[in-house]
């Protein structure tokens, strides 16, 4: 399960590809994040508003998606991946080079065309494998690409000590051009039914949004990365504010998450064929659950460490690997020949629940309420997730 030749256009792309392609996009999100605090010392504006850096570019991708799976669908997966880093790369010079919060902001959202790496890669494998055997290489697709923004707040917070918080950008640079290179030499075309007009796309959503199971995968994708969304709003506030972590103390504890995220990636992409694709939706919502009480108890107890609060999260990291790639499978399959537009508008969803999860996190959280407000958010959303699975359970049971 490779893909085609690697660095043959000519074929479907290699997996290794895919992976760095998904990567960028994942790296963009959290690279930074330790440095969020210095950066808003940097500009002189307070942390809520340098938090935009992370609620706004969701957003951004939110209404992004809604445009790139359509265009894929009409020009090829190939034009749009390109033209999409391409402006990926012109947004990250801007971020480095902002003399002021409000250009930087405008880099920040002008980023969000390396969503089109996110979005893509779930459509290309659709376009290359069926239903079941997709929710299997996303797994894999998605285990891999972990491994790059799992380092990814490591790595950025010992940039930003030794080099200042522009360091970041200029590392995601670097690593968008060689993307680029791979994306020229390697991904070849895999959208072979294209849509006859970028409106006759459009004009498909009414398939996708009236169908129950679009909705029911979406809302598991949606309330299950949820919980992670608001971790990554309200994490670097807790990390840096009330646990008093430098830069790069606090993004060792983005590992976490990442590495239960990474092996949930791979037990999906081992099992989901043996078990269904509801069942591993099942447990990795009931995993997120057990991954946000543990903490939650463990602060009603008195214990306020960043073990006591990271550790246990990693359940949380661990069902989101196991829920997402077969909720993105299911998403993409309701609609085989509108894998372009479910991605996309699939996508748009889940993100826009993410921007405002984050924004909430964000907006909540003192130092007088500690980590409280962010455990409950996340647990509401892990339990609603479950909610959505039975749902389309229930929407599969024999009469």
């Amino acid at each position: 399960m490779t893909g085609g030749r690697f660095l043959d256009r000519r074929t479907p792309p290699h997996i290794l590809t895919l992976v760095l392609i998904a990567g960028l996009s994942a790296l963009t999100m959290n690279i930074f994040l330790p440095s969020l605090p210095e950066m808003a010392r940097h500009f002189g504006v307070d942390y809520s508003v340098m938090q935009f850096a992370v609620s706004g570019y969701l957003t951004g991708i939110a209404i992004l998606q809604l445009g790139i799976g359509p265009f894929s669908d009409r020009f090829g997966r190939r034009p749009t991946m390109i033209l999409g880093i391409v402006v990926f790369l012109f947004a990250t010079l801007l971020c480095i080079m902002a003399p002021s919060v409000t250009w930087f902001m405008v880099g920040r959202l002008l980023q969000t065309t390396v969503v089109a790496g996110m979005v893509l890669s779930r459509a290309i494998v659709r376009d290359m494998v069926p239903m079941e055997e997709a929710a299997s290489m996303i797994g894999y697709v998605t285990m891999g690409m972990t491994i790059v923004p799992m380092i990814g707040p490591t790595v950025g917070g010992v940039l930003s000590d030794v080099f200042g918080w522009q360091a970041n950008f200029i590392a995601l640079g670097v690593a968008g051009l060689i993307v680029l290179a791979l994306v020229v030499f390697d991904l070849g075309e895999t959208n072979r039914q294209r849509s006859t007009s970028f409106m006759d796309q459009v004009r498909a959503w009414p398939q996708l949004l009236l169908s129950p199971h679009f909705w029911g995968f979406t809302l598991t994708a949606t309330l299950t990365s949820g919980a992670f969304f608001a971790f990554l709003g309200g994490a670097p506030f807790i990390g840096s504010t009330i646990l008093k972590l430098s830069p790069s103390v606090l993004g060792m504890q983005f590992f976490f998450v990442a590495g239960g995220y990474l092996i949930g990636n791979f037990l999906s992409g081992r099992y989901t064929r043996r078990f269904g694709i509801p069942n591993m939706m099942l447990w990795g919502a009931l995993l997120s659950v057990v991954g946000t009480v543990i903490p939650l108890v463990l602060l009603v107890l008195g214990f306020h460490t960043a073990l006591s609060f990271f550790g246990p999260l990693v359940l949380v990291g661990l069902g989101n690997g196991l829920t997402l790639p077969s909720a993105n499978a299911g998403m993409v399959s309701v609609r085989p020949h509108l894998a372009g537009s479910a991605s996309g508008l699939g996508g748009a969803i889940t993100m826009a629940g993410g921007a405002m999860l984050s924004a909430l996190a964000s907006a909540i959280l003192t130092e007088e309420t500690g980590a409280l407000p962010l455990l409950i958010v996340m647990l509401l959303c892990s339990l609603a997730a479950i909610g959505s699975v039975l749902y389309l359970r229930r929407l599969d049971a024999p009469a």
